[in-house]
């Protein structure tokens, strides 16, 4: 029984979504073409389509395992890279209002700390692995060609670094660029009505400065510093990453400027809520300047309410949600899509289904993955008066649920652990929708008095 379901896939963006996307894909199609408008280095390197890849990234639990499933032994490839090992979450220190720190403990999981750069080399190389996967860097993607029927897109026009334009032709196309427009103007030419779209205005600002820390003496390689809203709006992070080099991170919601230079950098440290990044970095030597980024919202765009949404095309990653990044959830839950793509497509293939239907299959699949991310990181967004947005009429409860939640599993390390495990997009948060939990927690606001709204603060 053959595996194929189409002679040509087409990918738009060899960023981590794009690339997850490829693996998926290569499998079940005679030729990947993965189109990027950048130019590719052979070495791990910056680049200019992703402005934000010198920012600190962080690849979660869940989002190395659904890696791992489309490029197995990944996590061998990156530690052989030198990404850092990471226990989780034995290795994180993390420093919440009510618990500096949070206990500590050990479950088994092993995630691996590393550069944007490095993390999408290491991804690049397994996905060209396969025979079939090629990458066309200074490829600039156009616009996607519609059918004649206008009920599916059937290729792209693109454009090389010589000006020429040509029309590629594809049985599917997923769209993993990182504004996702061209997904929004192939609806707007063929008439669909623009998908329903949820935002959040946070006007997050933040700024990354690495570090040379040959020699570390800490008992942890992550250390996470949240604020005390709704007063506090600045948060802290700080990872070992290879060569011997730690990034830190300042970030602050609604923020008029990040830090400019290390003098800036490093009282930005200093006024944290704890001195801990502070104090770790204050005689360490930087590596450059801080480099600066911003996002004005957190965006979804709920694709899977269009109506006979077009065949021929996935949106993945950034082009269907786009997270406020201090969460860290981006690319796990871009890798989970991907992983549902793939187990899609093979299912198809076992059951000789072909590629009818398959956006629709696949949107309704991502979507509680999505939704439950989301809820996760606007919620407490939503705390601070200045973020704009409509907000849920129970927002107070969900955040005194959440503060007493993890008063709970600070106390419990089996709820502890599955907080854990759905904070890093390795199981859905409904895990944490169980009866036996939801009393035990109702049990623990009603012992509070007054209620807490400290939730606020904890990023997921």
């Amino acid at each position: 029984m053959s595996n194929v379901l189409g002679r040509q896939a087409l990918v738009i963006g060899a960023g981590i979504s794009g690339l997850a996307a490829a693996g998926a894909l290569a499998n079940h199609f005679e030729q990947v073409t993965v189109l990027e408008r950048d130019r590719l280095a052979h070495d791990p390197a910056h680049r200019p389509g992703t402005p934000q890849c010198r920012q600190l990234h962080g690849l979660l639990a869940g989002g190395l395992e659904a890696l791992c499933g489309i490029f197995p032994g990944l996590d061998q490839d990156l530690a052989a890279a030198g990404a850092v090992p990471i226990r989780v979450a034995a290795d994180f220190r993390e420093e919440l209002p009510g618990f500096d720190p949070f206990p500590r403990r050990d479950f088994g999981g092993v995630l691996y700390a590393a550069s944007r750069p490095l993390l999408e080399h290491t991804l690049r190389r397994r996905a060209l692995a396969h025979r079939n996967v090629v990458i066309r860097g200074q490829c600039r993607v156009l616009d996607l060609v519609p059918a004649a029927d206008r009920r599916s897109i059937t290729g792209v026009r693109c454009q090389g670094i010589d000006g020429s334009q040509e029309t590629v032709a594809a049985d599917l196309i997923v769209d993993a660029s990182a504004r996702g427009t061209l997904a929004l103007a192939a609806l707007d030419a063929m008439g669909y009505p623009r998908p329903r779209e949820t935002t959040v205005g946070v006007d997050i600002g933040y700024a990354t400065l690495a570090f040379e820390m040959p020699e570390v003496r800490h008992d942890w390689k992550v250390v996470l510093t949240f604020p005390s809203a709704p007063n506090d709006r600045r948060s802290g992070f700080l990872l070992a990453v290879e060569e011997n080099r730690w990034m830190a991170c300042i970030a602050e919601l609604h923020c008029a400027r990040p830090p400019l230079d290390l003098a800036e950098f490093l009282d930005a440290a200093r006024r944290l809520r704890t001195r801990t990044i502070y104090d770790a970095i204050k005689n360490a030597r930087p590596a450059g300047i801080p480099q600066r980024f911003g996002l004005a919202e957190s965006s979804w765009r709920h694709y899977e309410t269009v109506v006979d949404f077009p065949q021929g095309l996935i949106p993945i990653g950034d082009a269907v949600c786009r997270f406020n990044p201090v969460y860290a959830q981006g690319m796990s839950v871009a890798a989970r899509e991907a992983s549902i793509l793939a187990d899609l497509l093979r299912r198809r293939a076992r059951d000789a289904q072909g590629l009818a239907g398959l956006p629709q299959d696949y949107l309704a699949e991502v979507q509680p993955w999505i939704a439950g991310a989301w809820s996760m990181s606007t919620t407490p967004d939503l705390a601070y008066p200045q973020t704009r947005g409509e907000r849920p009429a129970d927002l107070e409860h969900t955040l005194n649920f959440g503060s007493a939640l993890h008063r709970v599993a600070a106390r419990d390390p089996d709820v502890h652990e599955l907080l854990v495990a759905v904070r890093h997009v390795a199981r859905p948060d409904d895990a944490l929708h169980e009866p036996d939990l939801i009393e035990r927690v109702r049990a623990e606001m009603a012992a509070a008095s007054p209620p807490t709204a400290e939730w606020a603060t904890l990023a997921a």
